[in-house]
C-alpha cells in the first residue's frame, strides 16, 4: 500500500482514485469497490470489530482513498507505516452542504433517496447490512454521532474534530484540496505531474445516481422473482 487517502467522504475522493491511478498508484481502493460488491463488506464488519485482515482486504490494490478505508487510518497508518498519507480538506459550509445532500439524505433523511435506500434494505440483506455498517461508522467517527447532529454546525464541528486528530497522527502528510491540482500531489508522491487535467468528477451527482438506480434495480428484480405485476 502506497498511499492512504484519509480525508473524509465528499471531499473529491472520486477524483483522487482517478487521479493517483493516472499517476500509476493504482488501483486505487474507495467505497465505490463495496458498493459494486456487496460481498466485500463482511471484511470491513470485521475491522470494525478489531478483526482486519488490511492485506486481504486490500489485495491488488496500490492505494486507498475515501471510506471505509479512511476511517481506519490510525490502523492503516500503523500497518502500512511507509505509505503516505493523503488527507483531502473542503470548507466547512461546502462540505457540509454536500453531506446533507447525499450520506446524510440516505442514512438520516427524510427524502425519496433515503424512502429508495429503506425499501431495498427491507429486500436485500447485504444492503440493510451495509447502511447498519455505515450508520456504525459515523457514529464512531463522531463526526456525525446520530441523526439529530446533520444541521451544518454540528457537521462543520465533526470534520473539524476529524481533520485535526488526522493531522496529529502522522508527519508524513499531505494536506490537500482538490483546488490544488497535480504539482503538491505530485511532488508529494514523487511522480512527475502528467500532460493531462486534473480529473474532476461530480461525485454528489454520481453517488445519488448510483444509489438510486442500484435501488431500483434490487426493486424491479425482487418484484420480477416474485411473479407481482404491475397495474394501472
Amino acid at each position: 500500500m502506497r498511499v492512504l487517502g484519509v480525508g473524509l467522504p465528499r471531499t473529491a475522493t472520486l477524483s483522487q482514485k482517478i487521479a493517483l491511478e493516472i499517476l500509476g498508484v493504482g488501483p486505487c481502493y474507495h467505497m465505490v469497490d463495496v458498493l459494486s460488491d456487496l460481498d466485500r463488506l463482511p471484511g470491513w464488519v470485521d475491522a470494525l470489530e478489531g478483526k482486519a485482515d488490511w492485506d486481504e482486504i486490500f489485495e491488488g490494490y496500490d492505494s486507498t482513498v475515501d471510506w471505509p478505508g479512511g476511517y481506519f487510518y490510525r490502523e492503516l497508518i500503523e500497518h502500512y507505516p511507509d505509505a503516505k498519507v493523503l488527507l483531502s480538506v473542503r470548507s466547512g459550509e461546502a462540505w457540509a452542504r454536500s453531506m446533507k445532500e447525499t450520506i446524510c439524505a440516505i442514512l438520516y433523511g427524510d427524502g425519496l433517496i433515503n424512502d429508495l435506500s429503506s425499501a431495498r434494505a427491507r429486500i436485500d440483506p447485504d444492503w440493510a447490512s451495509y447502511i447498519t455498517f455505515m450508520r456504525a461508522l459515523w457514529k464512531r467517527s463522531g463526526v456525525v454521532p446520530d441523526e439529530t447532529a446533520v444541521d451544518a454546525a454540528s457537521l462543520v464541528a465533526g470534520m473539524e474534530r476529524y481533520n485535526a486528530a488526522v493531522m496529529a497522527s502522522t508527519d508524513n502528510l499531505l494536506v490537500w484540496t482538490v483546488a490544488d491540482g497535480w504539482e503538491p500531489l505530485c511532488e508529494f508522491l514523487e511522480v512527475p505531474v502528467p500532460d493531462v487535467p486534473f480529473p474532476r468528477v461530480n461525485d454528489a451527482e454520481t453517488f445519488s445516481g448510483r444509489i438510486v438506480e442500484s435501488a431500483i434495480g434490487a426493486l424491479s428484480s425482487w418484484h420480477a422473482q416474485n411473479g407481482l405485476t404491475a397495474t394501472v
